[in-house]
């Protein structure tokens, strides 16, 4: 079909490339919120977003992950008829469902927002959001495509386009209607979110159909060149791996749906009251969360050439280059998650006034940081399992971590309050990755040579006796919070990722690793 087949290490760093920059992009988008409309403000964002993914796991089904995964067998068998034929059908579901979803929710956002937002001044930030349904819905099927390819080039150009876009609308809109109150500025924020996600489906559909631009009757996608028989056995392929992922996604989103209202509600238990639950949320969810996940783009871009790289292997019975690649995802979760986890939590108040200029969620951050270093090895493994066609596996583990964690964070934060909400989500992560890590044991074994915990250990404590020198130096100075922590933090890196060398920890481990599954 006329599109360039990547390595699985190309793929990765082509991502991993794309994925700092629009981390960054979004971290930039973050603070310009933040300043603009304040945590009560982002508390409102926070308390509204949560019901799109909601309703964009009804409009997928699951099929970006499928198309991923089927995708890329079609295109180890060179069967382009069967790729055709995964993408009609995906299209065709993800299109009308969408279109139906989107009608629902503006005609019924009135009720929706009274049985949901915990504050009802979101209400226009949930309208404002609705009309994306559709093109999440589509992106994710061309990015599924792109992946099963094993071509990331378009993926990444479309993530750093469509934060571009949004950056720049919410820096006109947010100002124009902050004026007239919070809700409205909120809204303008989500509608911005619109925008950048529009302009980004047209680039993907602009390289679609660049890559498809001879011979464009005989490769054009509808639905009536698909037989009927040939169109139930694509569906049922798609549906296969797409169903359970859509049993997690839903959960999961009815779950992050419901969740500020459990928070808030959890909250004023506690004694506080809504506004300032709003308001705690928001230093929760907008503030120390999104500085938890920006490290995280190693591992999430990692993770997501990992889907097809895993299932191409599967195919060909390759059990040798499915532990290779297992191996390094999770090599790579320890050299990048190590040294992010142990700086958030060293400078967890710095950061917070520095960027936010909200000391109070430092406090947050720090309580988050150590258990969020599982969160680098959690997405890796999903992956892995999802590779091997296990997805019902993760739809019930994540089942079992919303109810175990929806309790901790009720339970928690009506006796301990904000902290006790961060407490609970922490534990969270460290049930999901566990019951993943089991997962992937069982079912292939799991092989990690234990000497590059010795190696990113010795880089830690290297780098933590930099930073604290470096700053304290830097202090002296008198240059400024903002400096000394800068420079804290470029001192810490360079330290760590000069012991990573002088160690040889980034080069791969044993060629042939020994694997004993596990019962």
């Amino acid at each position: 079909m006329g599109m360039k087949k990547q390595s699985f290490i190309r793929g990765t760093f082509i991502l991993t490339l794309s994925s700092f920059f629009t981390r960054g992009l979004g971290f930039v988008n973050g603070i310009l919120l933040a300043r603009f409309l304040g945590a009560e403000g982002v508390g409102l964002l926070m308390i509204a977003h949560p019901l799109l993914p909601l309703f964009i796991t009804l409009t997928e089904l699951g099929l970006p992950v499928a198309i991923s995964k089927l995708v890329s067998e079609a295109d180890a068998r060179q069967d382009e008829k069967r790729i055709k034929r995964i993408l009609a059908v995906s299209l065709t579901i993800t299109g009308t469902l969408s279109v139906i979803l989107t009608l629902a929710a503006l005609l019924g956002s009135k009720w929706i927002a009274s049985l949901i937002l915990a504050d009802q001044r979101a209400y226009y930030a949930m309208v404002a959001i609705t009309p994306i349904i559709p093109i999440i819905a589509m992106s994710a099927v061309l990015k599924g495509y792109f992946r099963g390819k094993q071509n990331m080039n378009p993926l990444a150009l479309s993530d750093i386009i469509e934060n571009l876009a949004q950056i720049i609308v919410i820096i006109g809109v947010v100002k124009v209607l902050l004026p007239y109150g919070i809700a409205y500025a909120a809204a303008g924020a989500m509608a911005a979110s619109v925008v950048g996600e529009g302009i980004g489906l047209l680039y993907l559909f602009s390289v679609f159909k660049w890559a498809h631009r001879e011979n464009v009757k005989e490769k054009q996608l509808t639905v009536p060149s698909v037989s009927p028989k040939t169109k139930d056995r694509t569906l049922r392929d798609l549906l296969r791996i797409g169903l359970p992922m859509t049993g997690s996604g839903l959960i999961h989103s009815i779950y992050h749906a419901f969740l500020p209202l459990l928070v808030t509600r959890s909250l004023v238990l506690f004694g506080v009251g809504t506004e300032m639950a709003t308001k705690q949320f928001g230093l929760l969810a907008g503030y120390a969360i999104p500085l938890l996940f920006l490290p995280s783009f190693f591992t999430q871009s990692l993770s997501t050439a990992l889907i097809p790289a895993i299932s191409e292997a599967s195919v060909d019975n390759d059990s040798r280059l499915m532990h290779s690649r297992m191996d390094m995802a999770m090599r790579t979760a320890l050299i990048a998650g190590l040294p992010c986890t142990i700086l958030l939590y060293l400078w967890a108040e710095p950061l917070t006034t520095v960027i936010y200029h909200a000391p109070e969620a430092g406090v947050l951050l720090k309580l988050l940081a150590p258990l969020f270093f599982l969160h680098y090895f959690e997405a890796p493994l999903r992956a892995i399992l999802l590779g091997l066609g296990r997805a019902s596996t993760v739809m019930w583990n994540h089942i079992m971590t919303n109810i175990f964690e929806m309790s901790m964070i009720f339970v928690l934060g009506s006796n301990l309050g904000i902290e006790g909400v961060a407490m609970g989500y922490g534990l969270g992560i460290l049930l999901l990755t566990v019951l993943n890590f089991f997962s992937v044991a069982k079912t292939i074994g799991f092989y990690f040579d234990f000497r590059i915990v010795l190696k990113a250990g010795t880089g830690a404590i290297f780098m933590t006796i930099s930073s604290l020198a470096a700053h304290r130096f830097l202090l002296r100075m008198d240059l400024g919070q903002a400096i000394a922590l800068t420079g804290a933090l470029t001192v810490a890196l360079i330290a760590y990722a000069a012991t990573m060398q002088l160690t040889r920890a980034l080069s791969g481990g044993p060629k042939t690793p020994t694997v004993t599954p596990v019962s």
